[in-house]
């Protein structure tokens, strides 16, 4: 499967849909994109994180209260900001690390997401790219990740929740399923692990009978978001890192010495800085044509007994997604929990990250998905619902590296709803470039390579919504 196939498995066909029309327009109107950002001010948003997640972050620390000099300020306190802050202070304690977040770590994409750990990027997973060099390093890289999570859940005592069960990509037509057979056929020999299953044996395992084929990654799998949140700040403080929360910055200065200026008026000199702020970036000026924020929506069931689960035969604790471009994807936690996501996305103008005014529909959607997978479970209500921004680049590409221009400034960006694994991945990668050790990583496709630009409003909105509608119209509905 390449990237030129009609039915390629994840975003990259409506975001690529959205730059295409996006830029031609644009291109029409070139004064109109340039001044568009001085003329639409993108608003310092920060909306509290109410999912199920949530309940099990760590309790907040205290917002800053004092000017600070420090060699490196991390701005966010997600997976990557955490995971970045800790390796870099593991590898050197002498240094001063200070992480600022806005509001408390785990409010954004961190723990709003849906819990799936997979192994590579979003846009080489389940996918033949022609370069299984590069795919079986990656593959390797983000296997390896997984187990450093086991380990770090063990050495800071707090339970992740990590199970690696496996996951499985679910494919809603014959026409896909016989190109997931196709795919595991040629990955076996280039030494992935892949498997192909039938209809009966997706049964056997997760209960449903609508999915007619599946590809099956062995060395996948989920956790609890929020727990593994906990792990890293834990882990982070431990190691001497300085952690503010509460503490939304409202300016950076990169032009000379960095200096980062807080909402309350304090600020942050620092020798080196990392953004670690993914769908919330362009919010600082930095990186607006990057990426932009797709806002993605979750739903959790209370806890099912078990002769409930008997009924609907979920069998062995695997997560799954569909082939869909808008895909759903759902898990069965730990205390028996049925989660699903995804569906129909939104876009709001000028990268705006509240609630969307369609979150009612896109909830009652997900309730009816549910329905239709397991049709028992139609009449159980979903206990908790919640929604959050997702940074997706134009083409699905994460990056990490340094910012143009600026060579203690570096950044990772767009994760494009693949991020649960490898942004603690790009976390220990940004922590080796700010050490100057940056050989190690030279044979990364991500590594200094920004995202295709993106046009500025309201050219990016033209584009995503022409993209949206196209996508609806072709991306396969039902099995």
């Amino acid at each position: 499967m390449t990237d030129s196939d009609p039915h390629t498995t994840t975003r990259r066909r409506f975001l690529k849909g959205a730059a295409a029309t996006g830029a031609a327009t644009a291109a029409s109107a070139a004064a109109l994109n340039a001044i568009s950002p001085s003329i639409w001010h993108e608003q310092m948003q920060f909306p509290p994180n109410r999912s199920y997640w949530s309940l099990a972050l760590p309790a907040p620390n205290a917002s800053i209260n004092q000017d600070l000099e420090v060699d490196t300020a991390v701005i966010g306190g997600g997976f990557t900001g955490l995971s970045a802050a800790y390796y870099l202070k593991q590898a050197q304690p002498q240094r001063r690390v200070v992480l600022l977040e806005a509001s408390r770590c785990g409010n954004g994409a961190s723990a709003r997401n849906g819990a799936m750990l997979l192994t590579m990027t979003e846009e080489r997973y389940m996918t033949w790219t022609g370069e299984p060099e590069i795919d079986k390093k990656l593959y390797e890289l983000t296997v390896d990740n997984i187990q450093r999570l086991k380990n770090l859940s063990a050495a800071t005592r707090i339970d992740a929740d990590i199970e690696q069960n496996g996951a499985l990509q679910v494919a809603n037509t014959l026409d896909l399923a016989d190109r997931a057979r196709e795919f595991c056929g040629k990955a076996k020999p280039a030494g992935f692990p892949f498997e192909f299953w039938d209809r009966q044996k997706i049964s056997g395992a997760i209960g449903t009978s609508v999915y007619p084929g599946a590809y099956f990654d062995p060395y996948s799998g989920q956790l609890h978001p929020g727990k593994l949140v906990h792990v890293f700040k834990q882990a982070a403080e431990s190691s001497g890192v300085e952690i503010y929360e509460a503490s939304p910055v409202v300016h950076v200065d990169v032009a000379g010495p960095i200096c980062i200026t807080i909402a309350a008026g304090k600020t942050v000199k620092a020798r080196n800085l990392i953004l670690a702020t993914n769908a919330f970036t362009s919010k600082l000026g930095l990186l607006r044509r990057a990426v932009s924020p797709l806002m993605e929506y979750v739903g959790i069931t209370a806890p099912l007994p078990e002769d409930k689960l008997r009924e609907i035969g979920w069998k062995q604790r695997i997560p799954f997604n569909d082939c869909r471009t808008e895909v759903f994807y759902l898990g069965l936690t730990k205390d028996n929990r049925i989660h699903i996501g995804g569906g129909l996305a939104d876009y709001e103008f000028n990268n705006g990250v509240a609630e969307p005014p369609n979150a009612a529909r896109r909830y009652n959607q997900l309730q009816d998905e549910l329905g239709f997978i397991y049709p028992s479970l139609a009449p159980v209500p979903l206990e908790l619902n919640w929604n959050g921004a997702v940074d997706y680049s134009l083409d699905a590409t994460p990056s990490v590296g340094r910012l143009p221009g600026h060579d203690h400034v570096f950044y990772a960006i767009g994760f494009s709803g693949h991020g649960v694994n490898l942004t603690s991945v790009f976390g220990r990668i940004l922590a080796d470039l700010v050490q100057g050790k940056s050989s190690e990583w030279i044979w990364l496709p991500y590594l200094d390579r920004l995202p295709p630009y993106i046009p500025n409003e309201p050219f990016r909105w033209l584009g995503i919504q022409v993209a949206i509608g196209v996508t609806r119209r072709t991306d396969p509905n039902k099995p």
